[in-house]
C-alpha cells in the first residue's frame, strides 16, 4: 500500500527544501516527525505539513497502522516562479526570481518495502 500527499506553491526555494527532505527520507514515521518538530529551517514546517497529511490520508483511507508506515518516497519539485523588479541606478531595473517549491511524500507499509 502506498498513500501520497503533494503541497504545491510553497514559498521556499526548492534547494532549502530540499535539505530536509533528504534528511527524513527512508525512516519510518515517528523518526521523521522527531526530526522535523526539532529542525529549526522554515521547510521543515512545510515538510511536516505534508506528512501529517500522507499519514492521515493513509490512516482514513485505507485503515492503516500509523507504527507501520515508513517513507518510501519524499521529492521537491520547482513550482511557478515570481517575477519581481527592483530599481537599480541610473533609471534601470533588475528582476527578482521568488521561488517556490511544490514537495510529494508517499508513505507505505514496511511490508512493501523491497
Amino acid at each position: 500500500m502506498r498513500v501520497q500527499a503533494v503541497a504545491r506553491g510553497l514559498r521556499v526555494s526548492p534547494q532549502k527544501a530540499r535539505l530536509v527532505a533528504d534528511q527524513i527520507r527512508g525512516r519510518n514515521i515517528h523518526e521523521a516527525l522527531s526530526i522535523l518538530e526539532h529542525d529549526v529551517q522554515k521547510s521543515a514546517k512545510f515538510v511536516k505539513k505534508v506528512l501529517d497529511s500522507a499519514v492521515s490520508n493513509a490512516e482514513q483511507n485505507l485503515d492503516a497502522d500509523i507504527d507501520e508506515l515508513s517513507i518510501s518516497e519524499i521529492y521537491v519539485n520547482e513550482g511557478f516562479r515570481m517575477k519581481r523588479f527592483r530599481a537599480r541606478a541610473r533609471g534601470r531595473g533588475t528582476r527578482i526570481i521568488k521561488r517556490t517549491c511544490n514537495i510529494t511524500v508517499a508513505v507505505s507499509d514496511h511490508l512493501d518495502d523491497e
